[in-house]
């Protein structure tokens, strides 16, 4: 039977378990903002309402959108962890991919101007380009 070896906790590795985490913490903030709403007297209805002025919206937006980024950073992150690249240049991506991940998701439930989720979406993307790039040559 083949044994899997430990890997160390690496700054892709630490940028997946804060993803997570964040992940979780956002669901957790929907799910409350949720009971609140209907302990108020709100529908189900309403959380499938588009409206950028309502929080429920808005987080649930920021939910689905860790949903669907969540599997891009993990193929990067599982990429590098299996052909070992690490390095000064990783680390720095890694963190500037996951500090620009938690500004998109402030940004967009606090319904600051959208102008800036798309800054820190361009920076997350330009830092999963190089990351892979980084990792298959």
């Amino acid at each position: 039977m083949m044994q899997i070896e430990p890997t160390n906790m690496t700054f892709p590795l630490w940028g997946l378990t804060i993803f997570i985490l964040w992940t979780i913490a956002v669901v957790i903030m929907l799910l409350t903002v949720r009971i609140r709403h209907l302990s108020a007297g709100g529908s189900v209805k309403d959380f499938g309402t588009q409206n950028d002025d309502s929080l429920l919206w808005r987080l649930f937006r920021v939910q689905s959108n860790l949903i669907e980024n969540l599997p891009l950073y993990l193929g990067v992150v599982f990429l590098l962890t299996v052909r070992g690249v690490s390095g000064t240049a990783v680390d720095l991506l890694i963190v500037v991919y996951i500090l620009f991940r938690l500004v998109h998701s402030a940004v967009h439930i606090a319904g600051l101007d959208p102008k800036f989720r798309l800054f820190s979406l361009v920076i997350q993307l330009s830092c999963l380009v190089a990351l892979t790039i980084m990792a298959v040559l």
